[in-house]
């Protein structure tokens, strides 16, 4: 069973500015609850090709994975995968001027195997109540 779970906030505050702080890697660990470190693998500045390694505690387990930009429109779009980790996942923010701020979309999409395709369900579950925790916060920083 593939997970697909896509949540969205409006921050008020403008798109350069949220899409800005929200792709940069170095920020992650201050607005993703379960993100305890980011470690760049490739040399900045972020670009397609990207490698950057993450260390998060998800679902009572410690799991470190490393995404590769695979797209980046700054300002509207940034895409990534992971290219090591328990499961392969593709992460896409999108950010749109709305309502006097900005609408920021965060989706993650995979196919877990194994273990993780029959506890797909919970995990969908458990994301998208980490993910509105996540944008929760973004918020909170972004609009203090």
């Amino acid at each position: 069973m593939n997970v697909d779970v896509r949540t969205e906030v409006l921050i008020r505050r403008p798109v350069a500015e949220v899409a800005a702080y929200a792709a940069d890697p170095d920020h992650a660990p201050d607005w993703y609850v379960n993100i305890s470190s980011v470690e760049w693998c490739t040399p900045r500045p972020l670009a397609v090709g990207t490698r950057v390694a993450f260390v998060a505690q998800f679902l009572g387990r410690r799991i470190a994975y490393t995404y590769e930009i695979a797209e980046l429109v700054p300002g509207e779009r940034l895409v990534m995968g992971t290219a090591e980790g328990p499961f392969p996942m593709r992460t896409t923010y999108t950010w749109e001027a709305a309502e006097g701020g900005t609408r920021m979309t965060l989706r993650n999409s995979g196919a877990p195997s194994g273990f993780g395709a029959l506890t797909a369900p919970l995990m969908a579950a458990a994301m998208r109540r980490a993910n509105r925790k996540d944008l929760a916060a973004l918020t909170s920083i972004l609009e203090a």
